[in-house]
């Protein structure tokens, strides 16, 4: 096997000269955040190897894609199961939002188990 690998000479040592692939522009939301802390606080291992790798940004916005999309799947669901309404919107929105604010910690708590920290 053929290593490609050049190095620079710092001092009395040669450390060889690594480069990180180009990597995609696109931010990291909220829950690729959340998943990149909890890989770095709670599974170091996991963590540095997907880094190593140059996997870990692409594997950090596919977790961050499916948690939007999930959450826009559980959102409906759940404010219908709490009773959250258009017609209980019309008649008393500060009710309206608590519900709303429930099922959107209810959706997090949810995502949270199955895609962020596991």
């Amino acid at each position: 096997m053929k290593n490609n690998l050049t190095y620079s000479r710092n001092g009395d040592y040669l450390v060889p000269d690594l480069k990180l692939a180009e990597q995609p522009e696109t931010p990291l939301g909220k829950y690729g955040r959340m998943r990149k802390t909890y890989l770095k606080e709670h599974r170091p291992i996991l963590y540095n190897r997907l880094l190593m790798s140059e996997k870990l940004y692409p594997h950090l916005l596919e977790i961050d894609q499916t948690a939007n999309s999930r959450l826009e799947q559980l959102m409906p669901q759940l404010a219908q199961s709490a009773g959250a309404t258009e017609e209980l919107k019309a008649r008393d929105m500060m009710q309206w939002v608590g519900l709303m604010n429930s099922c959107k910690a209810q959706a997090e708590e949810i995502l949270l188990a199955e895609l962020i920290n596991s």
